[in-house]
């Protein structure tokens, strides 16, 4: 599912059945960008039911070019994580 799909889908709900494509994409886009800007600020961020989004610390590392074989050095970095709540994990 892509984000229109995603759209059409909670426009076809009909508690937002009086919400136009645009207020939902603009709804959407807001959400999106409050969840990545308080990562952002290292900010957990937990939607109840659904999970926690935060931010996570790789420490550098050796990894291997796999055409080659070559030893690569990693850097270490700051990469967002996704952790899924319990009722959506035992919906899946």
């Amino acid at each position: 599912m892509n984000r229109k799909e995603l759209l059409e889908s909670v426009l076809s709900n009909k508690e937002f059945s009086d919400w136009s494509y645009a207020q939902s994409e603009r709804m959407l886009k807001t959400i999106i960008h409050t969840i990545i800007s308080n990562v952002k600020k290292g900010n957990d961020v937990t939607l109840s039911g659904f999970g926690t989004f935060t931010k996570i610390r790789r420490a550098a590392r050796t990894g291997r070019n796999p055409s080659t074989g070559a030893k690569i050095k990693i850097k270490a970095k700051t990469v967002p994580k996704f952790r899924p709540g319990k009722e959506f994990k035992e919906l899946l």
